[in-house]
């Protein structure tokens, strides 16, 4: 999958079709989206493309208040899985505000070939969102490309995928319910990072992981992942919180890594989010949190042990910068 920074960069030898969003978390709405617009390009003879932002739309209104559900890198992992064969990555800027919905259109007429733009019901483009669908349809008409919008409702059990519902599951430590609609573990990528040692001295040892100040945690709470290293993958313990048996105030996520030892600093890990198996609290001594943790490894071991926790895939360990 190629990647460009600006339309005018194109030089493409086929017309393209097109989908544009943020897609924070490639969800299984996200996902029904794209995977449609790839195979309908694709019978139609034109090139799949997706249109995102780096930073989201939301980053930049909500700047106190939004966490991202996924990286940059992450979603271009998770597009190219789609069968997206070209993707153009736009700065959220006033500049992309105040274009109109009209030179947005020329632009990817004059530089994308634009022979078809999946959308969903309610996307709006340009400036002061004047690009609706109906706006959207008038220009196909006018200019010869087909628009096509994505009517389905997707939901999990019962009710609809949506990006608020995911963080609301997260913010709550419903992991069961954020995966779900996700359509794959909730994850968090990072190099791993010197913390404190305290989980070394209490016979636990964490790796830490260092993640950017924009990405969104769960709930704090001790967790079942499964880590992605290098050298491997590993059953894991992961406690996000502040600590506060310690009072140490800032938030992290350390994992401990069931059977494993061995000098992993500097080195990028994936931690695929399970289960949750219970809230952070503060203990009243070191030897409570040692009993606790104690107990927490053997219902994670038994956990993992289940019939339908047995086949797991091999994961990318980080998706790399490009």
């Amino acid at each position: 999958m190629w990647i460009r920074d600006d339309i005018k960069k194109l030089e493409l030898t086929q017309p393209s079709g097109v989908t544009i969003g943020a897609f924070d978390g490639v969800h299984l709405g996200h996902q029904a989206l794209i995977r449609g617009m790839v195979i309908a390009a694709h019978s139609r003879g034109l090139l799949p493309l997706v249109i995102t932002f780096d930073p989201l739309p939301g980053q930049v209104l909500q700047p106190d208040s939004y966490w991202l559900l996924s990286t940059l890198e992450e979603r271009l992992t998770l597009f190219e899985s789609l069968g997206v064969e070209g993707l153009i990555v736009l700065p959220f800027n006033s500049a992309l505000t105040q274009t109109s919905a009209g030179d947005f259109i020329q632009g990817l007429l004059d530089h994308a070939r634009l022979g078809g733009l999946w959308v969903g019901p309610d996307f709006k483009l340009g400036r002061g969102q004047e690009g609706n669908v109906d706006y959207l349809r008038r220009a196909g008409q006018r200019f010869g490309f087909g628009v096509h919008v994505f009517e389905g409702t997707v939901r999990w059990e019962g009710k609809p995928v949506s990006s608020s519902r995911i963080r609301r599951a997260l913010s709550e430590g419903n992991i069961h319910e954020a995966n779900g609609c996700l359509g794959y573990p909730f994850h968090l990528c990072g190099k791993i990072v010197h913390g404190y040692r305290r989980g070394r001295a209490l016979g636990f040892p964490t790796a830490n992981l260092g993640l950017p100040s924009t990405r969104l945690l769960p709930a704090d709470g001790v967790y079942i992942c499964q880590a992605y290293l290098e050298s491997g993958t590993f059953d894991a313990l992961t406690n996000v919180g502040t600590r506060p048996t310690f009072h140490n105030g800032t938030r992290t996520v350390e994992a401990y890594l069931l059977d494993f030892s061995a000098d992993i600093y500097g080195e990028p890990m994936r931690l695929d989010f399970l289960e949750r198996l219970r809230p952070e609290r503060r203990f009243d001594s070191v030897d409570d949190l040692i009993h606790q943790m104690t107990e927490d490894e053997t219902t994670a071991r038994r956990w993992m042990r289940q019939p339908e926790q047995s086949i797991r895939t091999r994961h990318p360990v980080c998706p790399k910068a490009r």
